[in-house]
């Protein structure tokens, strides 16, 4: 699967307030979502000195996917493709690796 067939696939599940024009609600979810796996990773480090079990990465893993279904979304939203959004970013690296700033602040592309 590609990420645009994703994409589309995910479209079809997306039932949400005013959507095609509403870009807050999946950036609320993002949020939303990726709080989610940064609050079971928590537990787990809390709880399990940060020995994930399988169960807990398979829950760590289902929430990941939550969070690239609102990714998708979002570029839904703003009518553009995931894999163009991928294929950007990771140019975007590249370029920044070849100069040697991949560990800067982000500011320069």
């Amino acid at each position: 699967m590609t990420l645009d067939e994703y994409q589309r696939a995910a479209g079809r599940t997306a039932a949400y307030p005013n959507r095609g024009n509403n870009l807050v609600y999946p950036v609320l979810g993002l949020a939303s979502e990726a709080g989610e796996v940064a609050g079971k990773l928590k537990k787990v480090i809390r709880d399990q000195n940060g020995h994930l079990s399988p169960e807990q990465r398979q829950r760590l893993l289902d929430e990941v996917g939550d969070v690239l279904w609102y990714v998708a979304a979002i570029c839904t939203e703003l009518e553009t493709s995931l894999e163009a959004v991928a294929r950007t970013n990771l140019d975007k690296l590249a370029s920044r690796a070849g100069r040697g700033v991949i560990g800067g602040d982000g500011d320069h592309r």
